[in-house]
């Protein structure tokens, strides 16, 4: 057994990994990052830019069928599925390439193999095979995996999301299983990539921890976009046959059957926690995922927890913050603890919903009358209409959620590359500004912005446009 000695061992290269092990380096500490797979993790290689990738060919599929709305003679002659693949692939490549370079320049070590959580002398180390990497401190940064439903095997018809990514051809037809962040986006590339697509939902909504004004919109757009939706229906079975997979729902005690040629099962993505050593090292688990403080320390001395596997929101960029917050901590900096609800959240879908903070309901529960809400249509934005011309879903909105005569506590945007406008709601929340603070902002014109900042001078008693 060989000893290595490092300030900061980190077991995982995902978002949240990378991110402590190259702030850490930035303040001066010796760092090593542990993967048993490639530098990035899943977001880079078979999530976030990947799955982002297929949707922006998606966009592009759109934007040559509706070419004609803006003058423009062109002919969507066909999908090549298999050109679009490898262009992901190039793209994944090259970032990955870059990140490789930029921890290198870093001068930090990257060690390929399957790390085990143990100690060395009382101090926190990762084995693996015969080497121990001993630190001063050890981060936990191994990510999630995408969920499966027991009874349901995957296969080449029931896919899971990395194999979704890895088809060479566009479907026909295709059912998914689960009506979360995941399920719509590869909906909606598909839809628009030519497939008859059905979501089957155990909810009564799609994306259900949104504010319900931007689910029942995403909803009435996707039936505009002819996807269809089993929601509140639940999986009695799922049959493969020569020619594709049957999928029998139940949904208010009648049953149906849906046939395509794959489904893909989309229900949400696990910790990846298990066989790594951490109950046995002293790291509590909660349902597999790791028990950790504000400050994001487990209970094992000197083992930090981030990203995916702390409870909470599974988003790259809080995997991002995490791993900064966590090496500044170590570093003897005293960061602000993070709060969930800070996080921007974008579903990359067509029409595209973002949000930040408190829906409506959370923030009636907590403040009750107090709460104001402002909603202003994308229908009269003069740039919105343009970036949506000859869709069939065109229409979008702004919606802000405050205390009257106080804060803004929640900002949610439906629409096409609402996505863009969400750090302006994140600053309007995480500052705690009051629309009274914002209304005197001026928003360029024309631009979907300026849908912000018309809700700002609404909700400051003096709007311009709106009613």
């Amino acid at each position: 057994m060989t000893d290595f000695t490092f300030d900061l061992v980190v077991l995982g290269g995902g978002s949240g990994g990378y991110a402590a092990a190259l702030r850490a380096a930035e303040l001066g500490a010796r760092a090593v990052i542990i993967e048993k797979d490639l530098l990035g993790g899943a977001c880079l290689h078979r999530g976030c830019v990947p799955t982002k990738a297929l949707l922006h060919t998606a966009e592009v599929a759109d934007s040559v069928r509706h070419a004609a709305t803006v003058g423009v003679n062109a002919t969507l002659d066909g999908i090549d599925a298999a050109a679009a693949l490898e262009w992901r692939r190039a793209l994944v490549a090259g970032k990955h390439r870059g990140l490789s370079s930029l921890v290198k320049a870093r001068g930090i070590e990257v060690v390929a193999g399957s790390g085990f959580l143990t100690s060395v002398d009382g101090r926190p180390a990762v084995a693996v095979g015969d080497d121990r990497y001993v630190g001063s401190d050890v981060v936990i940064a191994t990510g999630s995996f995408s969920r499966t439903i027991p009874g349901i095997e995957l296969s080449d018809r029931v896919l899971d999301s990395e194999a979704a990514l890895a088809l060479d051809s566009v479907p026909a037809r295709v059912a998914v299983l689960g009506g979360g962040v995941i399920g719509v986006e590869f909906a909606s590339a598909w839809r628009s990539l030519g497939a008859e697509v059905t979501i089957i939902e155990a909810l009564d909504h799609l994306i259900a921890n949104e504010d319900p004004s931007s689910r029942t919109a995403l909803e009435k757009a996707y039936q505009r976009r002819g996807i269809a939706l089993e929601l509140g229906a639940r999986v009695t079975g799922v049959t493969e046959t020569p020619g594709g997979v049957s999928v029998a729902i139940e949904r208010g005690g009648s049953a149906e059957v849906i046939d395509a040629d794959v489904l893909l099962v989309a229900v949400g993505r696990g910790p990846n926690t298990s066989g790594l050593g951490l109950e046995e090292a002293g790291v509590a688990l909660d349902r597999g995922f790791v028990v950790a403080d504000e400050r994001l320390r487990t209970a094992a001395a000197h083992v930090w927890a981030v990203g995916d596997i702390v409870p909470g929101p599974q988003l790259a960029h809080r995997g991002f913050r995490h791993g900064v917050f966590v090496a500044e901590a170590i570093a003897g900096r005293t960061p602000a603890p993070l709060d969930d609800s800070l996080f921007p959240r974008v579903t990359y879908s067509t029409p595209e919903v973002a949000s930040i903070g408190m829906t409506e309901p959370q923030a009636r529960e907590k403040h009750g009358d107090r709460v104001v809400v402002q909603e202003v249509s994308l229908a009269g934005n003069a740039k919105s209409e343009i970036v949506s011309a000859g869709s069939p879903v065109r229409a979008g909105s702004v919606k802000v959620v405050a205390l009257d005569d106080g804060p803004i506590l929640g900002v949610h945007l439906v629409g096409d590359r609402v996505g863009e406008l969400i750090t302006e709601g994140q600053l309007a929340v995480a500052w705690e500004a009051r629309a009274d603070d914002l209304a005197p902002l001026i928003h360029a014109h024309p631009s979907q912005s300026e849908a912000l900042g018309e809700a700002f001078l609404a909700l400051a008693g003096s709007p311009l446009h709106t009613m």
